[in-house]
This record gives C-alpha cells, structure tokens and sequence, in this order.
C-alpha cells in the first residue's frame, strides 16, 4: 500500500506520466502520386484533448517532424491532413518511403507506436556497362543499376536477346559458359572470358511494380592475344636499334663524328720584371718573375 502511495507521489513530482496504448495501421504500401492514411487511435486514458504529434524516420535514419504544435512542419505543409484517428496524405513521393511515429501525450500519461510506409516506384531504364572489345582470359565485369525503383530492383542479363540462367551449370545450352550473375547488384562476371563470350547484351531491372525496364545493348568483342603482331614489332625494334649502332659504328670509323679535345701541357711564361723591383745599386731583387 504504501509502495503504490510512493510511486503515485513521484510521478506527480516528477511530471512523469504512465504508458497507455496506442494503436496504429499495420504496414502501408502505396504506389507513388498516390494518396495514403496512416491509421493512429488511442484510448481515453490520456485525459481530455491529448496532444499527438507525428515523426519520419527515412531509410537513413534520419529523423524529421512531421506534425507538431498542431500543424504541419514546412516541407509537409499542403500535403497532409491530421485527424482525430489518423494521418492523411495528399499525395506521396519516394522519398516518403520510411517509418512514422504517432506519439500521443496527456496530463495522465503517453504512448507511442510506428507505422511502415513503403512508396513503390516502378524501375527506370537501367544503367549498363558493357564493354566493346575483351582480351582473350582476362577478367570482364558487366554491370547493370536502377537508380529509382523501389522495392530496390533484380536484374536479368540477356545475350544474343535470349535470357542468361543465374546458373548456368543447371542448364545443356549454357553449361560451357562460365559467367557469374549476381540478380541482386546487377553484375554479370566472367572470370576468364573466352570466344563464345562475344555477342550482344542486354540487363532488364524489375522490382514487381510497372513494367520491366531494359538497358542499352552492347555487344562486346572477345579477340584473341594478336602474338604476331607483337612478335613483329619486337623483331622492328630490334632491326632499328641494329641499324643505329652500325650507322655509328661507320661514322666513327671514317671520321665524321668529332673528336675529342686534346689536352694540352701547362708551359711557364716569364714575365720582365717591372723597374719598382730593382734598387738603387742596380740589384736585381725578383718578385713575381715567374707566372704559370
């Protein structure tokens, strides 16, 4: 008894409140430009005129009021309605894709619950790389990404406009293939490329909304290693380099390059001594006779 008088005292103080249920809509899933209610009821609990606001977060995790001090944030302002029991949407974009908090508070006490929100956007055409032109056994990556469909898009990969298996060890027509197809990340990976590589290309995204999109085909040439054009160009070199030493050699043998110039000995230089370096009685007296 006097546990509960305790704890009924401290919430009091404390401003603190106790937890009531709020109830929303299961998961919602709406096409984009389309309009959109997300369901939020309470229970009388709460006291008389609750107050409710409305959080998103995105995929991100990014957290942003929605509906706050009994109206909408700005960038939500003419695009919702908020009522007693619910959220509406005028019309939602893809980037409305995300979680929804309805948080109800009174003077008795508060509750929140979330609500998923998934916007579906059909794919766009996706974006390829394919190259033209391979070596023989090197490595060779196709991609393939849709920027905009949501639920995040698969891939299919076509060659010769027939579609490729995501194993093609599971199929007669394909078993010599040995590509790698990954239909999450859109890659399309031959780890040693070969001849029967070569042809026309083509990915195709799909998410299950809209109609399947495809890429640009491309069709990439698988050459073999050109070993006699490179034998060639070596024995070229070769020939060039040859003909440059003998030219050298001839040149030096009939004299035409220049020589090199001969060094040749220091020799003495007497220098007549100046009239200041005799004395009066005629004495030679040497200074500086000699310069070298």
């Amino acid at each position: 008894m006097w546990t509960f008088v305790f704890v009924c005292l401290a919430i009091s103080v404390t401003g603190l409140h106790a937890e009531f249920t709020v109830t929303v809509s299961p998961a919602v899933k709406v096409k984009e430009n389309e309009g959109v209610d997300l369901k939020c009821t309470y229970t009388a609990d709460f006291g008389s005129a609750p107050r409710v606001e409305w959080k998103f977060r995105d995929l991100k995790g990014s957290q942003t009021l929605v509906y706050f001090d009994n109206k909408p944030t700005g960038q939500y302002a003419g695009r919702i309605t908020v009522y007693d029991g619910g959220l509406r949407f005028s019309k939602v974009t893809r980037a409305d894709t995300g979680d929804y908090d309805c948080e109800v508070s009174g003077n008795t006490g508060y509750g929140e619950n979330s609500i998923k929100l998934t916007v579906l956007v059909p794919p766009s055409k996706p974006v390829s790389r394919i190259p033209s032109s391979v070596r023989t056994g090197s490595n060779v990556r196709l991609t393939c990404f849709d920027a905009d469909g949501y639920p995040p898009s698969t891939y299919k990969w076509y060659k010769d406009n027939t579609p490729l298996p995501e194993d093609p060890t599971m199929f007669p027509n394909f078993k010599n293939l040995t590509y790698k197809m990954n239909v999450n990340n859109g890659n399309l990976e031959f780890p040693s490329v070969s001849k029967m590589d070569s042809g026309p290309y083509f990915c195709e995204a799909s998410n299950g909304e809209g109609v399947p999109q495809r890429g640009d085909v491309v069709k990439m040439e698988v050459r073999d290693l050109n070993v006699g054009g490179i034998v060639a160009g070596v024995i070229v070199a070769l020939v060039v380099v040859g003909l440059l030493l003998i030219g050298l050699w001839f040149a030096s043998t009939k004299g035409y390059l220049p020589k090199k110039a001969e060094s040749k000995p220091k020799q003495a230089v007497y220098t007549q001594p100046r009239a200041d370096d005799m004395d009066d009685g005629d004495e030679f007296r040497q200074k500086s006779s000699f310069v070298v």
